[in-house]
């Protein structure tokens, strides 16, 4: 979630000195300050391809990716107890095996997963990443599952490094597609939009599980259809799903009806090889009243959903607001700034977001790894879903169809729980196309 000072280069233009050390910024910062072992915040892309992979020439392939994006080589320095910055420190190879091949097992997508949930690369070592290659008994598929421990990076900007590496795999063009054209049209001011002041509702509790950490669940989807030339996207249409998925879910629940308020990250960078490598989102937030929550009115919530993710998506807004830059000044000693940032979060508790939907649209990479391995035709992301926020939904869509995946903390949901919210999702997603059949 920040715009970095140095952009990988592809290597045409000669080979890149990149400064030793890079100190943390802001979004990277306050990460770092908040970790927890029991939730570690990773991020996870699961990548399906119909064929077979040479374990040699990955290798080489994804070696040869990081150095296009040297930005990515890195590790956290250490520093003195009194030091007033957390530094990224560059390197100029990995210290880490990054490319792995664990046994074949009858469950090993199951583990996988499990994997990519519980074990974040450490940011000692470098690159905070790792790149795991199953193969799918079932489905005869093998699956790329990177892991990214989120305080680095983030998952557009490690996908930009996998197209590099399919590309150096396979030889066939792996450029970003054009971003679909838009409509232009006046950004509207969210007048009707409900306060963002009072403590917005939280997911009613299901049935926690006894382990701690995160839990997730993946499905696929037919992209939501809508007409052509329709005020609303599919963000809308996701955006909506998510706020009625939830507030239908807290209502089984007992729960007493409160505003939601949805987290949006906003993705401006380019995605050619001069894409910033880092946390590179701005986050915005899209609030719900209660009493606007109402499927029968679909239509019209979809149009008041648009207007306000419009006008948030204009508005310049640094990445975590403009109170984190002050809380990161390094004025004090950084393990100071830590402590406090710490105590203000679990004080900031009941103003966290009701959930995060993180929309990564249409992957605009062909993922060719080349004759063989084939093209991706299935990509999954999940965004990490520690307590206050307990769930996050994450969507992409590839090769015509739209790949969610439900996260959530172990603490607030079980298995079962994130089952029927997936249920719930799809049943208002298909409810959206209905909507905008009939809408005018």
């Amino acid at each position: 979630m920040t715009t970095l000072d140095h952009p990988a280069r592809d290597g045409t233009d000669g080979p890149v000195q990149p400064p030793a050390r890079i100190p943390f910024p802001v979004v990277d910062e306050v990460a770092r300050h908040c970790l927890q072992e029991e939730e570690p915040e990773t991020v996870h892309i699961e990548v399906h391809l119909p064929g077979r992979l040479d374990p040699d020439r990955l290798r080489g392939a994804f070696t040869g990716a990081l150095h296009r994006h040297p930005r990515i080589l890195m590790r956290e320095a250490r520093r003195p107890w009194y030091g007033r910055r957390y530094e990224w420190e560059l390197t100029p190879d990995a210290d880490v095996e990054v490319v792995l091949f664990p046994p074949p097992d009858r469950d090993a997508l199951k583990h996988a997963r499990d994997r990519a949930l519980q074990d974040a690369p450490p940011l000692s070592a470098s690159p905070p990443i790792r790149l795991e290659v199953v193969l799918d008994p079932e489905a005869d598929d093998t699956v790329l599952f990177v892991t990214i421990n989120h305080t680095a990076l983030d998952g557009p900007a490690c996908l930009r490094v996998l197209a590099t590496a399919a590309e150096l795999y396979g030889g066939r063009d792996n450029s970003p597609t054009a971003p679909p054209t838009r409509t232009t049209a006046e950004v509207p001011s969210p007048v009707d939009a409900p306060s963002t002041w009072a403590p917005p509702a939280r997911v009613a509790h299901g049935a926690p599980e006894p382990s701690p950490g995160n839990g997730m669940l993946v499905a696929e989807f037919g992209v939501p259809r809508r007409p052509k030339g329709s005020p609303y996207t599919v963000n809308d249409q996701l955006m909506v799903a998510t706020a009625l998925m939830i507030a239908h879910w807290n209502r089984e629940h007992g729960a007493r009806p409160r505003p939601l308020r949805i987290t949006m990250p906003v993705d401006d960078r380019t995605r050619d090889t001069d894409m910033p490598i880092g946390n590179g989102t701005r986050l915005v937030e899209v609030p719900f009243a209660p009493g606007e929550l109402d499927a029968s009115d679909m239509a019209g919530l979809l149009r008041r959903t648009a207007d306000r993710t419009r006008a948030l998506k204009a508005l310049p807004r640094p990445q975590l607001g403009h109170g984190a830059a002050l809380l990161t000044a390094p004025v004090v000693p950084v393990a100071w700034r830590a402590a406090f940032t710490r105590v203000l979060r679990r004080a900031a508790g009941p103003w966290t977001s009701t959930t995060l939907l993180s929309n990564i649209g249409r992957i605009p990479y062909a993922l060719d790894f080349g004759e063989g391995a084939g093209r991706a035709h299935a990509v999954w992301f999940s965004a990490p879903a520690r307590m206050p926020r307990g769930l996050t939904v994450t969507t992409a869509s590839t090769a015509g169809r739209l790949h969610v995946a439900f996260r959530w903390s172990r603490t607030l949901l079980s298995h079962g729980d994130g089952s029927h919210l997936r249920d719930l999702f799809e049943h208002y997603l298909h409810a959206t196309e209905h909507a905008t059949e009939s809408a005018p």
